[in-house]
């Protein structure tokens, strides 16, 4: 068995025992068919004022430039969906499930860099960093290609086993691993139940999304007044949207994480509407003390809440 056959066997068990659900590996190299894709997208806007996007283009596509000896991308998936929904009647107001509890850059970094020392602990001397949605790595594509499922037509990664309610993070190693195969297929069929359920019709054609008009972009990372133009369809959501998520019917395999960090918090489970509306700014550095909330700030999500309550002119 080669070396590089029995690094793979290594880090995928290793990511099992640290709680990742899949693991998969992909040779670091320049994403050349995303290059054209993601030129055009920024041409459009599509990215609104994350302007953050639009930097280091290179970078996004050239592992390389992020760790330049780079051979490997290992791309894991850590599962996020709750045992039980908060409530979510029409009138309730609501979060992304990924925000019931403490913020997932925090806990999987952690893990992250334990996978690292695992890494360098029992191989050698590994030159490697550790990514979370927080720099300029294209995780679909790195998922997609190391074979953990297929970008979906509401451009987020779907696995066969478990959805789409999940975070992707990376290592980028200089470790030559055995790749695996992508998947060839992509098993959305003619499925356009994420297409047609989007309130804000912000997938624009299958697989893109105009980030401009996304409900999570809106209540997360549009700094300004939200457009009157989306009044009346935010459908209560406070912060993120699930509902391009909710409707898909992969997500029937989704499973309970096992995670206790992503718990929400105890006074959370009960909030009626009349709750969130009266929320002082106490209540919120208390309850979402270590939440991903605290990225909206207060004055952000009551902008949200004051919004979603307003009725269209």
């Amino acid at each position: 068995m080669s070396p590089s056959f029995k690094y793979a066997q290594f880090i995928k068990s290793t990511a099992k025992h640290l709680g990742f659900d899949f693991c998969g590996i992909a040779k670091a190299e320049f994403l050349e068919e995303e290059a054209p894709r993601l030129e055009e997208w920024l041409n459009r806007n599509y990215q609104g004022q994350m302007a953050y996007l639009a930097n280091h283009f290179d970078k996004r596509l050239d592992p390389t430039k992020l760790v330049p000896s780079a051979k490997t991308v290992i791309s894991l998936i850590y599962n996020y969906y709750p045992e039980h929904k908060l409530p979510e009647k029409p009138e309730d107001i609501k979060l992304a499930k990924y925000a019931y509890g403490e913020d997932y850059h925090f806990v999987i970094k952690d893990k992250l860099k334990t996978f690292l020392e695992i890494l360098r602990r029992e191989i050698g001397e590994i030159e490697g960093r550790v990514f979370v949605d927080s720099a300029p790595v294209m995780e679909r594509q790195w998922a997609h290609k190391a074979g953990l499922g297929w970008v979906g037509k509401n451009s987020l990664l779907l696995n066969r086993k478990m959805g789409s309610f999940f975070f992707l993070a990376e290592l980028i190693i200089d470790l030559e691993v055995v790749p695996d195969v992508p998947l060839a297929k992509d098993y959305c069929g003619t499925c356009t139940a994420c297409i047609d359920a989007c309130p804000t019709d912000a997938i624009v054609q299958p697989g893109v999304v105009d980030g401009s008009r996304c409900i999570s972009y809106l209540t997360i990372e549009l700094k300004e007044a939200i457009p009157s133009e989306f009044k009346g369809k935010m459908e209560n959501w406070a912060f993120g949207c699930d509902i391009c998520q909710d409707v898909c019917p992969w997500n029937r395999f989704s499973k309970p994480h096992q995670e206790p960090k992503f718990d929400p918090h105890s006074d959370l489970k009960d909030y009626s509407k009349k709750d969130w509306i009266e929320m002082t700014e106490e209540t919120f550095q208390k309850v979402f003390k270590k939440s991903p909330l605290k990225r909206t700030k207060f004055a952000g999500l009551k902008r949200n809440l004051e919004f979603i309550q307003s009725k269209p002119s």
